[in-house]
């Protein structure tokens, strides 16, 4: 397991691992139970307060209690649906951990920007699932035909032009940014819908 890995199963920073990894900080009870949990060990096996014979206790790979999704760009999402290698070289090396039952699709985002502020910063980072078909309101990431990247914004469904297409709002959170338009004039497509929401209050 990397230290990123762990870090993402604690809620805390990588720096915040690799300190406790080194003695320079010491984690909370509270995140000693969840670094034994990710480990498959006890608590006092870390603390080195209990021995460790091999037979009360043994250490096993990580198997994360939800599942493990890759961590892509704004371009990549784009064009996710297509994408055969999620692992391309180079790219979705990061991984977040979700314990949510989610579709085999699902990946990570980092937001980047300020369209939906104040509740999501720049560098929070975002659970996408395409299988899930997003609901009035719910946050959405969406590609726009013509556009390099998607976007990530509140879902707003405005019912069906003449010819029975839908006609979709993308509403920012923040009102300094412009609604976009999903319709026969500007065509693009919802890629999924989020069901998670990462903010570290350390860096």
């Amino acid at each position: 397991m990397t230290q990123q890995m762990l870090a993402d199963h604690c809620g805390v920073s990588r720096a915040a691992v690799a300190q406790w990894e080194l003695g320079t900080t010491r984690p909370s009870l509270e995140h000693l139970g969840m670094a034994a949990d990710a480990l498959g060990v006890w608590v006092s096996w870390i603390t080195g307060e209990g021995e460790y014979s091999g037979q009360e206790q043994e250490a096993v790979p990580y198997r994360p209690r939800g599942k493990t999704v890759p961590v892509i760009d704004f371009v990549q999402a784009g064009d996710w649906n297509t994408v055969a290698d999620p692992y391309p070289p180079g790219r979705g090396m990061d991984r977040l951990v979700t314990e949510q039952t989610v579709g085999a699709n699902t990946f990570g985002l980092v937001i980047k920007g300020n369209s939906m502020t104040p509740d999501f910063q720049e560098n929070d980072k975002i659970i996408v699932d395409p299988d899930i078909a997003p609901q009035p309101g719910a946050l959405v990431v969406a590609k726009l035909d013509g556009e390099e990247e998607a976007t990530f914004k509140k879902f707003r469904p405005r019912g069906t032009d003449s010819a029975g297409r839908p006609v979709i709002d993308l509403v920012p959170l923040n009102d300094d940014w412009p609604t976009l338009h999903m319709d026969a004039d500007h065509p693009g497509r919802i890629i999924g819908t989020i069901v998670e929401h990462r903010r570290y209050l350390r860096p």
